[in-house]
């Protein structure tokens, strides 16, 4: 059995993880952390890591990235595996999430849907075919409650189309309003659009001469990134320190 400390249980994701869980019976979460208490929980609901009091395996975080230096220094201080499954990080945070891989494992991805990663997958394989002759663009959609655009997901596959090129590198180009010039070769265009209850829609267009290939993935529910965190607390479980991805999921 794997304890899991659920950093962001009082979110709608936390909520989501800790309602998965409970059909589960190699994992369970056996405590949460947020910013303010919650006595509903079906497990004890901390404001500080210094009052955890529960033995904790492993950590899931799922909450914002100002909770990332309190969150991190408690996987540090107690040698945890940690998912990271929060968005928005700046340049600097990332750099300090992959200094703590060479400490403890981390799996560190923008989406815990393995539809995703798997799309991503085939992005790479797509772009090394169709690069330099079809323009790449990336529209995301959700719901109207979320604050990042574009998403951490939409810039993952961003860059895993540059690292596909790799040594070449193509610029992102944000909705170009602010542009009144063709599009060059060498942009990835990146739309965001915010409406309603959308969970989360990502396509990747390839528009070339006289044809179009689009790679979808459509959410319709949350409930997949749940599933999808869970099964990454597993697979990281036990695992050597490392900086990990979902991709490596599929790979082990």
């Amino acid at each position: 059995m794997i304890n899991i400390l659920l950093n962001g249980c009082n979110g709608k994701m936390g909520q989501n993880i800790a309602q998965c869980a409970r059909f589960r019976n190699d994992l369970a979460i056996v405590a949460g952390l947020d910013v303010s208490p919650n006595e509903s929980a079906p497990f004890p609901v901390y404001t500080n890591t210094s009052d955890i009091k529960e033995r904790i395996d492993l950590i899931v975080d799922f909450s914002h990235p100002n909770a990332l230096d309190s969150i991190l220094s408690y996987a540090l201080e107690k040698k945890l595996p940690i998912v990271i499954a929060t968005t928005g990080f700046s340049e600097e945070q990332k750099n300090r999430i992959e200094k703590a891989a060479s400490e403890i494992p981390v799996l560190l991805s923008a989406n815990m849907s393995l539809g995703i990663n798997l799309l991503i997958q085939l992005v790479r394989m797509a772009v090394k075919t169709l690069y330099g002759s079809f323009d790449i663009e990336i529209i995301e959609k959700h719901h109207n409650q979320k604050v990042d655009a574009p998403s951490g997901t939409a810039l993952a596959i961003a860059d895993a189309i540059n690292a596909a090129i790799s040594p070449n590198h193509m610029k992102y180009v944000y909705d170009r309003h602010s542009s009144n010039q063709k599009r060059t070769r060498d942009e990835i265009g990146l739309h965001a659009i915010r409406g309603g209850t959308i969970t989360g829609e990502h396509t990747v267009l390839f528009a070339g001469n006289d044809e179009l290939l689009e790679i979808k993935h459509t959410a319709l529910s949350k409930g997949l990134l749940a599933e999808g965190a869970l099964k990454a607390a597993t697979f990281l479980h036990k695992k050597e320190p490392g900086l990990y991805r979902m991709q490596d999921i599929f790979n082990s």
